[in-house]
């Protein structure tokens, strides 16, 4: 960026820039939010305690091992649709859902924070496991679901989940000084949400959540998610995560339990995860090297790799199988 007679312009060689991003290869196809359409998901909608509709999607048998994936702070359900198909086409049940106030799912009148946002995956869970256990994973915020919920309700998660996948978060405050204080009424702010909307701009400001070979489409859908996600919620939600403090919950993780962060993860970095990790008896820690923030976007193919080897730890395969869920083949 310069300055040009007080007005900011943009370096001619940014657009330069966005044509090189255009052609990085994608590890998704050119589709980072993906719906599954193709696959024929079971849409339903779930109505909690204070009125929110949590708008879920479900695909795959029913006779293979279950995920319940929650996604990122100003993302949807969407986000893991890359690693959703990956499973789905290993022969396994995926349950996504948009958080309150994301995607399709509405607010309801309980404070926006994670506490709530754990309440509402313990209700999530309730209503798809039965006498299922899922592999529970959650990606940025939705690891801090998680974490959130184990420090609330640990007994959902012992009787609901086998095992645990979080993908790059964070157990504590993820801004600090200066930036704790002034970033979450930026983010609200309307001005942020129509900067990112523009072509050119909004991929280069989200730049650095991804790693060191940057996609066009993977920034194309950080700002897609961001601005489709309403000021206020984004405000109150990244209030809550400058004064979190989760490591009482990561005791109570009872499972087996695998953290996985981006090498290059500005945002929640690999100290952060070697963190948890270090709070978690047994835990196993997986840096992906190069990665950023949107792993899966960056990294689908591991990380649903991850994903089957947590479903046979836990022994969540079902007896018809012939393979233990990491073996199988994507």
């Amino acid at each position: 960026m310069k300055d040009k007679g007080g007005i900011r312009t943009i370096d001619a060689g940014v657009p330069r820039l966005l044509r090189r991003w255009a052609t990085a290869e994608d590890p998704t196809a050119g589709a980072p939010l993906d719906d599954l359409t193709d696959l024929s998901p079971a849409e339903s909608t779930l109505t909690t305690p204070d009125g929110a509709a949590l708008a879920l999607s479900e695909a795959g048998p029913r006779d293979g091992a279950l995920f319940v994936l929650a996604h990122c702070w100003t993302g949807d359900r969407r986000v893991w649709g890359p690693v959703a198909r990956r499973l789905v086409q290993a022969g396994h049940r995926v349950v996504r859902y948009d958080h309150r106030g994301h995607g399709r799912s509405t607010v309801g009148s309980a404070p926006l924070a994670l506490e709530t946002l754990a309440d509402d995956l313990a209700l999530v869970l309730d209503r798809v496991a039965g006498d299922d256990r899922a592999v529970v994973a959650g990606h940025s915020m939705g690891g801090m679901t998680i974490q959130a919920l184990a420090g609330s309700r640990p007994d959902v998660l012992a009787g609901r989940a086998g095992s645990a996948v979080l993908v790059s978060t964070s157990s504590a405050a993820v801004l600090h000084g200066t930036r704790g204080r002034f970033g979450p009424r930026v983010v609200a702010h309307p001005r942020v949400g129509a900067m990112l909307g523009r072509s050119v701009l909004g991929p280069w400001t989200v730049r650095s959540f991804v790693g060191r070979r940057p996609c066009l489409a993977h920034l194309q859908a950080v700002t897609e998610t961001f601005t489709a996600t309403d000021g206020a919620v984004r405000g109150r939600l990244l209030q809550g995560m400058t004064t979190m403090d989760l490591a009482p919950g990561l005791a109570r993780l009872a499972m087996p339990v695998t953290v996985v962060v981006g090498g290059r993860d500005r945002h929640t970095p690999p100290a952060a995860a070697r963190r948890i990790a270090g709070a978690v008896p047994g835990s196993k820690l997986v840096e992906v090297p190069d990665a950023g923030h949107m792993l899966p976007f960056e990294a689908p193919d591991l990380l649903a790799r991850e994903l089957l080897v947590a479903a046979g730890a836990a022994r969540l395969v079902t007896s018809s199988e012939s393979a233990p869920a990491g073996e199988r083949s994507l």
